[in-house]
């Protein structure tokens, strides 16, 4: 079925549209265009839409907006934002109504005409992403990175090709009770996260399943043969299983041992390079690396995975080097929002960094962040509503009582980054990196790396501690 057939199969239902963010508003767009009836559902007033809001009163497309927005959905067909989980009671109510629940993403597996590669997990799934799309490009591949990263990718079927492949990263939201049948799934590793959406942690874990439940033996799955989570996962996969592993070799997959990355198919490795030539840093990229070399074996050569790997300066917002100003360096590390991710940040950076952490709260414990702040930090601005929780995590560290990392709260993003600013001296590392998602104050992680980078590039040398 093509994207204009399917359009017109639904013209004739009540339709709703829940959420008019980034993900949904081609599509609102696209049914309203074509003589469908939407009704759009957002929490946010008209004014608050600004010009979205401006744009869905000019299509003409029904509005109910504000705080009662989920009340009473009783449409034939409900499309939900990310955010809304599937178990929401409104949506479970619309549901015994005879409503049909689905997703952009969801319909743009049914009418994808091409290859899909899809990417999960806690940590790594943008970098990743991103790194897999640089291979298939490098490759010759027409490709469409879309999801959870960079853009919906529902209008643009009408686009693709046959030969073309469709790259995703998908969150938990998107996965939770969603049909889909990647060629490819790739889950990258599992740590807790997101506990403010979920009813639980299995109900976190059990939402990635969703990536390859519905695979079969001719696709591939791949997993991280040192997460614990994997056996689960795999025992549940009608799929070809492959693994990557920086701690041992792999049967079928890729692997990293005494600082060489191997890949290996049909039982035979072949090495691709040394971890050493990676040009963006830190061990979990090797860890991204080896993923992507999984996910793209068959699609791209030895020598292409090498070539990029030693060219791809990486993604925005991850240990992105802003600028250096009288010897120090800022680092954007905006889209770590978790705390293994700040983890893998802090040990990634040359020197101990002076950091800036803290968000929105995700209900996930802090207990390690307290104790690789201890370990790796120089010192540590606390802002944001994890603030207190950030806090507590450092002093109850047991690292803590023998080398006291020194921390300042700071409730001001702004005035954080300043303070950052004054308590650097030549050679210092300035690094942005939360370890908490970004919703307390900003739209979205990419927002509060901008945030960051405009803050710093407004810097004056004055602004530096040991220039005062």
């Amino acid at each position: 079925m093509t994207l204009q057939e399917y359009v017109q199969s639904i013209r004739d239902k009540r339709i709703a549209v829940i959420g008019a963010g980034v993900s949904n508003m081609p599509l609102i767009r696209l049914l309203l265009k074509n003589g469908c009836h939407v009704t759009v559902c957002d929490k946010r007033t008209l004014d608050v839409l600004g010009r979205d809001g401006e744009e869905l009163v000019s299509l003409h497309a029904e509005l109910k907006l504000g705080e009662a927005y989920l009340e009473g959905l009783d449409q034939d067909l409900i499309f939900r934002t990310p955010g809304l989980m599937p178990f929401d009671e409104n949506l479970l109510a619309a549901r015994e109504k005879g409503s049909v629940v689905t997703s952009e993403m969801e319909v743009f597996f049914q009418l994808c005409p091409c290859r899909t590669i899809a990417v999960t997990g806690s940590d790594g799934k943008t970098t990743t992403t991103t790194v897999i799309s640089e291979l298939l490009k490098a490759a010759g591949y027409t490709v469409h990175l879309g999801g959870n990263i960079g853009r919906p990718l529902l209008c643009d079927v009408p686009l693709m090709k046959k030969d073309d492949i469709a790259v995703l990263e998908l969150s938990s939201f998107q996965l939770h009770s969603m049909s889909c049948r990647p060629n490819v799934a790739v889950i990258t590793n599992i740590s807790p996260n997101h506990l403010d959406k979920h009813k639980d942690y299995q109900d976190y874990i059990d939402a990635k399943m969703s990536i390859f439940a519905r695979q079969e033996s001719s696709d591939r799955l791949v997993l991280n043969l040192d997460d614990e989570h994997s056996p689960y996962y795999a025992a549940a996969a009608k799929s070809n299983i492959v693994y990557f592993s920086d701690k041992s070799a792999v049967k079928d997959g890729a692997f990293c041992l005494g600082g060489e990355l191997f890949r290996v198919h049909d039982g035979k490795a072949s090495k691709i390079m040394d971890a050493a030539d990676i040009r963006i840093p830190g061990e979990h990229n090797v860890l991204n690396y080896l993923t992507a070399f999984c996910a793209t074996d068959g699609l791209v050569n030895d020598e292409i995975c090498r070539s990029v790997a030693m060219s791809f300066g990486g993604v925005e917002h991850r240990l992105e080097q802003v600028r250096t100003l009288c010897g120090v360096l800022f680092i954007n590390d905006s889209i770590a929002s978790s705390p293994t991710r700040t983890g893998a940040g802090l040990r990634a950076v040359k020197r101990k960094p002076i950091i800036l952490v803290g968000g929105y709260d995700k209900h996930i414990a802090f207990d390690g962040l307290g104790d690789d702040l201890c370990r790796y930090a120089k010192k540590v601005f606390i802002t944001g509503d994890t603030a207190e929780k950030i806090r507590s995590a450092i002093v109850a560290s047991s690292l803590y009582a023998e080398s006291p990392v020194p921390f300042e709260m700071i409730d001001n993003f702004r005035d954080a980054v300043y303070a950052a600013a004054r308590a650097a001296e030549e050679g210092d590392i300035v690094l942005l990196s939360p370890a908490c998602a970004s919703f307390d104050h900003f739209k979205n992680f990419a927002e509060r790396g901008n945030t960051f980078k405009k803050i710093v590039m407004e810097l004056k040398d004055e602004d530096i501690g040991h220039h005062r």
